[in-house]
């Protein structure tokens, strides 16, 4: 079945707004900058700009997750905030629901990632030629059936927590990708930004951004 665009119609839900920065809550099934095509024009940083007009992208959650999302609103914003990703000096936090009964309840996947050329967008494990990626999960509740999952991402590859859950033998529900048969059988992507934490850039103050967890 080949897929088709349809983001949801919402308006933008804004977590925070100041002088320097923008703060939102993504929904799933929206992309968060245009995709190939014009059909594929809709997106988060677009939508934003009518009363944001200034809006940068710092960072993108993948079409599928829903979450926080920061925006710059200056050059100068833009500019700190992508230092502070690309040092790992935000903290990242989400939940997830996967197939079946993860075990132990805390651990790290350490697998390094690349894109699986064939294929893409997917990616895949590559001990040659992939990039370090690392994963911390901590369960929240399991049953024999499913597990509520809090993942905290120590690196930003691209669908890293997706093809990390994948390795466990534990793929994300709903997922389009690399979920198959009952597991893939959701209306959507399981799979949520809960919280981010960074330094304002401006003040330098530690701020939390949450959105609540949709599933």
């Amino acid at each position: 079945m080949s897929f088709v665009y349809a983001p949801p119609m919402d308006a933008p839900e804004i977590i925070h707004a100041d002088h320097e920065i923008l703060v939102v809550n993504k929904p799933s099934g929206l992309l968060s900058v245009p995709g190939r095509g014009p059909e594929k024009a809709d997106c988060m940083i677009e939508r934003l700009r009518g009363a944001f007009p200034t809006v940068l992208l710092v960072h993108r959650l993948d079409l599928d997750t829903s979450g926080v999302m920061v925006f710059g609103l200056t050059p100068h914003a833009q500019r700190n905030l992508s230092r502070q990703f690309e040092e790992r000096r935000t903290k990242k936090v989400y939940i997830a629901r996967l197939d079946g009964r993860l075990e132990p309840k805390t651990g790290r996947v350490d697998l390094p990632l690349i894109v699986d050329w064939p294929n893409r967008p997917r990616q895949k494990v590559d001990h040659e030629t992939g990039k370090p990626a690392q994963t911390d999960w901590r369960v929240m509740k399991s049953s024999d059936t499913e597990t509520r999952v809090r993942l905290f991402p120590l690196t930003g590859r691209s669908h890293q927590l997706r093809v990390h859950m994948l390795s466990t033998g534990h793929v994300i529900l709903g997922d389009p990708l690399y979920a198959s048969g009952a597991a893939a059988d959701h209306p959507r992507l399981m799979l949520h930004a809960e919280s981010l934490r960074l330094k304002h850039p401006d003040s330098g103050m530690q701020m939390t951004f949450r959105a609540p967890v949709p599933f």
